[in-house]
């Protein structure tokens, strides 16, 4: 067999290395190239002496219909602006300037609140029903008030806010004790006080715990401290800087190296409502597609159509659910985007028409650079509408990508955009269901910076402040790609990069990784940060992109993977794994190759996903509608708990499963905090502890940590291959009562937007329990989509044996499994090993049911059970 190469450029400094690839052993990576590859253009470093000297003096007050305007000295001005009663935008600009704002901000039509004014000869206050905003004159700074007169935020006034050689900044002060998080995808640990960070959309291949800039600009953070909460938004897309209580306990600081000094203010109290405030200010994102939250499959190196289907067909003979597989730059003929090769199939339609029968949706890479080939339709287009980025003398720049020698569309013009929606078309038309929006930093091999000079032009802005958004431009196009080729059909973006309000158009998957265990630590850090920065829909590889993992590693990576909002498997085509020039490729990065045991783990967690699919579908619902992140970190949902604002290995999983990750190799136990305020039940056992401790899970290489917060109902259904294979007849309400539950569930087609025209069902189920007896109530509050549901299953766990269930006069029949009961409706089953009851609730049930126990109800707590 002929031997398979690959070349890929590893940046600065480093040759164009041809390998070939061998056996999927990561002893064989010399620890010398584990390059975190982050060269970027040199820091503009703040000049705070100079800073210290301008103080900004207030030379006279104009009340107008918003807030207040200001002159300053030196030719500034100021506004302060009133969006809601807790949201406040602070701009300082030259005089006459006309405030801008980037297209992160998808909501510039709040109805401005009512306020006060307060003016004394050194301050001025607008005060609203919940914040107070006060100005001092001399020098100028800002500082804002709850409605109790506490200072939630203030100017540091040594240094206070302003321009210094063009660079707007912004000096704060804080104590000790604050807390920050946000600021989109960061390496490290969760709270970001003592970080100094960057923002400057960067090719970070194979990043590790000290690579400062990633793929994502997203200038959103959110203070904690005295268990109040307040957030602040950066509206610059210039590179930007933020010293978090890096040189000072006392204060922190933030900066651009360009453009305007403009920000936005919002206060809590809690950090759910700052989330909140900041989704209805940046936009949330939209309901995605069920096959999109299913299990992915990637690699770069499926050289042809029939690789992957044999991928999918062995997923399939395996019985492990699949939903999606990924076609890399493989795909295309000679890396030109929006073309199929000849090598990888001569027949893309009737290759995704064996992936639809399959049950699979597939999802094609796009790059932006454009092969330029005099001939190639995509080049011969653009060149002739000119529409190419341009450099300073009005020629088209061309940068070395994929393709060689390219061109990159002007994503800042609408025309452009329009015409790179139309020209998914090649694509779409063949069967394809998703867009994977890569090297969209946009990333160059021939520069030391690894992408375009500061002075390529993007419309009317240079690229160094079109830079951070390329990426959202671009994913704008790719979603209008749907609206005009797949009019109805919910749409699949997935990118690398983004800017601040890129939820709107795309998923983030967070780069490319390394298959360590320190890189799986990055991640679950990380993607709390970006949940918390208005991005829900957030993964990363599973097993890490760039070297290969052990066994053990892959295992727990992909416990850990099927409880992350994007979940996909992908992997490099083995460039970096062993240099030896002899070798085959190795193979990807599927469950089966690393041996039967973590092939049956992998299989394990892959259909708990599965069964949690009505779960976590109704979370991105909530995500879709209100921002809440899917995952969350713990103080997220317990700020008022001091031990959760620093737990870097734990997440929430919607709102009711807490997941603690085991992360260090050949560990065998995981010491996991509980948060107070709560008890929580061991997901396997059913043990049940108080919150406000540590407690140790044993967990072998099979287990994961996984808690449920008592008083939770967690839907299920049963396992499919894949999310559209069977209706759901049957949904499962997974219940840990303690003295009463409730949960609404929303069911629609999971496909077509079909909702947004009210065609989707939206039902409460409510349990109360009264002594000895439980009460089951379920009310379709919406009743417009035509659903194959005919039965609930209330699961109650942790339950004596009942006596009797009835609802009204009907009495449920006793049963001898809880399979039985499933299939047999106003039926109920007891497992007696287990302690739970199981109970078959038809739909259109109407009366009350209760389940009458022969006693109260029992505590259940340090007593291990197995889970069923």
């Amino acid at each position: 067999m002929e031997k398979q190469t690959k070349t890929r450029k590893l940046g600065k400094g480093l040759a164009t290395m041809t390998v070939a690839t061998s056996l999927l052993v990561p002893s064989l990576i010399p620890e010398t190239t584990a390059l975190a590859v982050a060269d970027t253009y040199p820091e503009k470093e703040l000049d705070k002496a100079a800073a210290m000297q301008q103080k900004l003096k207030v030379q006279s007050v104009e009340v107008v219909e918003d807030g207040v305007k200001f002159i300053l000295s030196d030719n500034f001005e100021a506004h302060i602006k009133l969006k809601t009663e807790d949201v406040a935008k602070v701009s300082i600009l030259k005089q006459g300037e006309e405030i801008k704002q980037t297209d992160a901000v998808s909501n510039s039509s709040w109805e401005t609140p009512e306020f006060e004014v307060n003016e004394t000869e050194s301050t001025l206050s607008l005060s609203t029903e919940e914040i107070t905003v006060k100005i001092n004159k001399q020098p100028f700074g800002v500082k804002f008030l709850d409605s109790e007169g506490n200072v939630i935020n203030q100017d540091n006034m040594d240094y206070g806010a302003g321009y210094e050689d063009d660079k707007p900044y912004v000096f704060k002060d804080t104590s000790k004790d604050e807390a920050f998080y946000g600021f989109g995808e960061q390496t490290g640990d969760l709270n970001r006080r003592g970080e100094s960070m960057g923002m400057w959309n960067n090719d970070a291949y194979n990043y590790n715990k000290d690579t400062k800039y990633l793929y994502t600009t997203i200038p959103f953070f959110i203070g904690l401290k005295e268990e109040k909460a307040y957030g602040i938004f950066f509206d610059n897309s210039n590179r930007s800087y933020y010293e978090m209580a890096s040189e000072s306990d006392d204060y922190y600081y933030f900066y651009a190296n360009d453009g305007q000094l403009s920000y936005y203010f919002a206060y809590g109290p809690e950090i759910q409502d700052v989330v909140s405030r900041y989704s209805q200010l940046t936009g949330t994102m939209q309901r995605p597609p069920k096959w999109a939250i299913g299990l992915h499959q990637s690699k770069w190196g499926y050289e042809t159509a029939e690789e992957i289907k044999g991928i999918v067909d062995k997923y399939r003979e395996k019985d492990i659910p699949l939903d999606g597989v990924h076609l890399d730059i493989d795909h295309m003929d000679g890396f030109r985007n929006f073309t199929w090769g000849e090598d990888f199939t001569e027949d893309p339609a009737a290759f995704n028409e064996y992936l639809e029968d399959k049950g699979v949706s597939s999802v094609a890479v796009s790059d932006p650079g454009i092969k330029k080939d005099p001939g190639y339709y995509m080049y011969d287009q653009g060149t002739e509408n000119n529409y190419w980025a341009t450099n300073p003398d009005g020629s088209p720049y061309v940068g070395e990508v994929w393709p060689g020698d390219s061109v990159f569309p002007d994503f800042a013009r609408e025309d452009v955009r329009d015409w790179w929606a139309q020209s998914h078309s090649k694509i779409f038309n063949a069967g394809v269901d998703g867009i994977w929006n890569d090297m969209n930093e946009p990333a160059v091999f021939d520069t030391p910076t690894k992408t375009q000079p500061l002075d390529v032009n993007y419309g009317d802005m240079k690229h160094s402040e079109f830079h951070n958004m390329f990426a959202h431009y671009e994913a704008m196009s790719s979603d209008k790609a749907f609206d005009i080729l797949k009019p109805n059909k919910r749409p699949f973006v997935l990118t690398r990069d983004m800017y601040a309000g890129s939820q709107r158009y795309s998923t983030l998957w967070t780069g490319d990784n390394a298959s360590t265990w320190e890189s799986m630590r990055l991640a679950t850090p990380m993607n709390n940060n970006v949940g918390m920065s208005g991005v829900p829909f957030v993964g990363n590889d599973i097993g890490g992109f760039a070297k290969r993992p052990s066994p053990e590693l892959f295992a727990r990576w992909l416990q850990m993977g099927v409880f992350v909002p994007f979940s996909r498997i992908h992997a490099d085509n083995g460039s970096t794994v062993a240099f030896d020039p002899d070798a085959k490729n190795i193979p990807g990065q599927e469950p089966w190759q690393y041996g039967e045991e973590v092939e049956a783990i992998s299989k394990k967690y892959i259909e708990q996903r599965y069964k949690l699919m009505p779960y976590l579908y109704n979370a991105f619902i909530e995500a879709s509608e209100k921002g809440t992140p899917v995952q969350q970190p713990l103080v997220y949902q317990f700020q008022e708990d001091e031990n959760t604002h620093d737990i870097n290995q734990q997440f929430m999983f919607g709102s009711s499963l807490l997941v603690a990750p085991v992360v260090e190799e050949g560990a065998t136990s995981n010491d996991v905090y509980l948060p107070e305020g709560e008890t929580w039940v061991d997901y396997w056992t059913g043990e049940e502890h108080d919150g406000g401790q540590t407690v140790t899970k044993e967990a072998d290489l099979g287990t994961l940590p996984l808690y449920v917060k008592k008083g939770s109902i967690v839907p299920h259904r049963n396992v499919q291959q894949h999310t559209g294979e069977k209706p759901l007849e049957n949904l499962i309400l997974d219940t840990y009562l303690d003295d009463k539950s409730t949960y609404t569930f929303t069911e629609d087609d999971g496909s077509t937007e079909d909702y947004k025209n009210g065609e989707y069902n939206e039902t409460t189920f409510n349990l109360n329990r009264k002594g000895k007896t439980v009460e089951f109530t379920s009310n379709q509050k919406v009743s417009n989509y035509d659903s194959d549901l005919e039965s609930y299953t209330l699961k109650l766990n942790n339950e004596n044996m009942p006596r009797k269930v009835q609802a009204a006069s009907t009495k449920y029949t006793q049963v001898d499994s809880a399979e039985e009961v499933k299939q047999t409706k106003n039926s109920y089953y007891y497992d007696q090993e287990n302690e739970t009851t199981f109970v078959n609730v038809p739909v259109n049930e109407t009366k009350k049911v209760k389940v009458f126990f022969n006693n109260d109800k029992k505590t259940q707590k340090a007593k291990g059970k197995k889970k069923n």
